[in-house]
């Protein structure tokens, strides 16, 4: 357990991930929790914020775009009840305006999908106003454009004309990327 002081972390090592992809909310559990956090797991707006009302954690990580709303919404119930705590928002659909609005609104740093558990823990853990280092392995221009294409497309239902249209790309092009295996 000393080590795990050592990491940063106080005696409160409550944290809060809300997340709708059930598997990877489990999965980021278990690792939070080997990195000495104490995880409590929602996978709702609504439920996120009966949590937050009822035992406000220290560390939360909370998804941008839920099922039944915003993240955001979660994130602004935790600063009412706990103006101390620490809040990665953390999403695959990054974007400055939702950034901007996720720190003014409270978050402490704001994460792209997809985030290892090392990233994530960096984040709540950091402290002043210096960044935390650059991830060991992040995605490769192709690979970040490929998923941007990939989230835009399945935004557009799958339809290869709406989703060239909002691309501003020939339909041809995009059918030729939509065809290939996604990139490393």
């Amino acid at each position: 357990m000393a080590d795990t002081d050592a990491a940063g972390l106080g005696e409160d090592r409550t944290l809060l991930l809300v997340d709708d992809d059930e598997a990877f909310v489990k999965r980021l559990a278990k690792a939070m929790e080997k990195r000495g956090f104490q995880p409590e797991t929602a996978e709702s707006v609504a439920a996120g914020k009966a949590i937050a009302l009822a035992r406000p954690p220290a560390y939360a990580v909370v998804d941008l775009r839920l099922e039944d709303g915003n993240g955001l919404d979660v994130v602004e119930a935790l600063r009412e009840r706990r103006p101390d705590c620490r809040i990665v928002v953390l999403t695959g659909y990054g974007a400055i305006a939702t950034a901007v609005a996720a720190v003014k609104i409270g978050a402490t740093d704001y994460l792209s999908k997809p985030a290892d558990a090392n990233e994530i823990a960096n984040a709540l853990l950091a402290r002043g106003e210096t960044l935390p280092p650059p991830p060991e392995n992040p995605m490769s221009a192709d690979r970040v454009r490929w998923e941007h294409i990939q989230r835009v497309y399945e935004q557009c239902d799958r339809n290869v004309s709406e989703t060239a249209r909002r691309l501003n790309m020939h339909r041809r092009t995009l059918q030729r990327i939509l065809a290939k295996r996604s990139p490393k």
